[in-house]
């Protein structure tokens, strides 16, 4: 199970004072361990692209991070130039604000925009962080929804860098809405493998964390 496990993390370092050797280490445990991707910050892209070249681990990164309060224009012109430097999977920070104004055609169309990236031959995978902490059930579910509709990959629990992270009855709200047509990213506090099998059984396929060796290892 531990190997299958591995197979859905983002093994990720997202710090502010990240540094180049860091990246380097992530890179090679992502590729001994079998890890899905490597989650980094946009300036880290091309390094990371560089030294994962060849393998199977995807080079993942942040757009909009961590607020999600730039303008849609901002983040698709960062999510463009992540992808040129080697970026394959986009985790990217709807704006809170807007979804508690009650503005759901703003995100309606930012996740337009996000949809629309897949038209280029990379074909990246796009996963919209809602920040769950800030958001009710029932907001939860409308921009599910809109995802859905708009046919984006994944729909991910949290930064990280909010008050709270992943809750398993977040997950399981999130996979009850999309069902079985987008995937779940479960990130935010999950530090052990009893954290990621609770996220897993409620119904992501996909673990946010920085404490991936933590949990394949059962430490």
């Amino acid at each position: 199970m531990s190997s299958e496990i591995a197979k859905m993390i983002d093994h990720t370092l997202l710090k502010a004072n990240a540094t180049t050797g860091q990246i380097k280490k992530l890179c090679e445990e992502a590729v001994e361990y079998g890890f899905a991707s490597v989650c980094i910050n946009p300036g880290y892209v091309a390094q990371a692209a560089e030294l994962l070249e060849g393998s199977q681990v995807k080079v993942c990164t942040v757009i909009g991070f961590p607020l999600g309060a730039n303008t849609p224009e901002t983040k698709l012109f960062e999510a463009e130039h992540a992808m040129q430097l080697g970026a394959r999977e986009l985790d990217y920070v709807l704006n809170v604000s807007q979804v508690l104004n009650n503005r759901m055609d703003l995100i309606e169309h930012e996740m337009k925009l996000f949809a629309g990236l897949r038209d280029n031959v990379c074909k990246p995978v796009i996963k919209v962080i809602l920040e769950t902490c800030y958001l009710t059930e029932g907001q939860i579910v409308e921009v599910c929804r809109l995802a859905k509709k708009t046919n984006l990959d994944f729909v991910k629990t949290s930064t990280g860098f909010g008050p709270a992270g992943a809750v398993a009855e977040h997950v399981r709200l999130m996979r009850r809405t999309v069902g079985q047509a987008l995937g779940v990213k479960a990130s935010g506090g999950i530090r052990s493998q009893e954290d990621a099998r609770a996220m897993i059984a409620a119904g992501a396929d996909r673990i946010g964390t920085s404490a991936g060796i933590e949990i394949v290892s059962g430490a």
